[in-house]
C-alpha cells in the first residue's frame, strides 16, 4: 500500500490541510481530528469527480492508499499547549522547556532530529493510552 501525504497546519483559529498530489483538495476543521475527517471526505469527493470526468489522477490513488498527516511542529505544540505543560513535554521528549517554547512561539524551528523526538514522544504517549483499560473502583 502506498502513502499519500496531507500537509496540515494550525492557522490559530482552525486547522487546515491540503493534498499536494490532488491540486485544489483542501479542508479545514476546528481540531486536528475534525480536519483529518474533513480532508478524507474532500479526497473522496475530489477522486469521485476526477474519475467521473476522466481527469488524470496520480497512480497512488488508483489503488488502496494510506493517508499520512504531516503537521508543522509549531501548530501541534500550540494545539496541545492547554493539555501539556512544557515541563511535561520536556519529560516526554528530553528537550529543554525553553527550547520547546522557542519552537511553539516560532522563534526557532526544530532540527529534523528534534521534530522526530517530539513525534516519537507523542506516538509513545498515544500507544500507552491505547493500552489502558479503566475500571471503576
Amino acid at each position: 500500500m502506498e502513502n499519500s501525504n496531507s500537509r496540515c497546519h494550525n492557522s490559530g483559529n482552525n486547522f487546515g490541510a491540503y493534498v499536494p498530489l490532488l491540486p485544489g483538495c483542501v479542508a479545514t476543521g476546528d481540531s486536528p481530528s475534525e480536519m483529518m475527517d474533513n480532508i478524507k471526505e474532500a479526497i473522496d469527493f475530489h477522486l469521485e469527480g476526477s474519475f467521473a470526468d476522466n481527469d488524470p489522477i496520480d497512480e497512488v490513488f488508483k489503488k488502496p492508499f494510506e493517508l499520512v498527516f504531516e503537521f508543522e511542529v509549531i501548530g501541534i505544540l500550540n494545539y496541545f499547549k492547554g493539555i501539556f505543560t512544557n515541563a511535561a513535554l520536556e519529560k516526554m521528549t528530553g528537550i529543554n522547556q525553553k527550547q520547546l517554547q522557542h519552537y511553539a512561539s516560532g522563534l526557532k524551528k526544530p532540527r529534523p532530529e528534534q521534530a522526530l523526538k517530539i513525534e516519537r514522544a507523542l506516538h509513545n504517549l498515544g500507544n500507552h493510552l491505547l493500552e489502558l483499560k479503566l475500571v471503576s473502583a
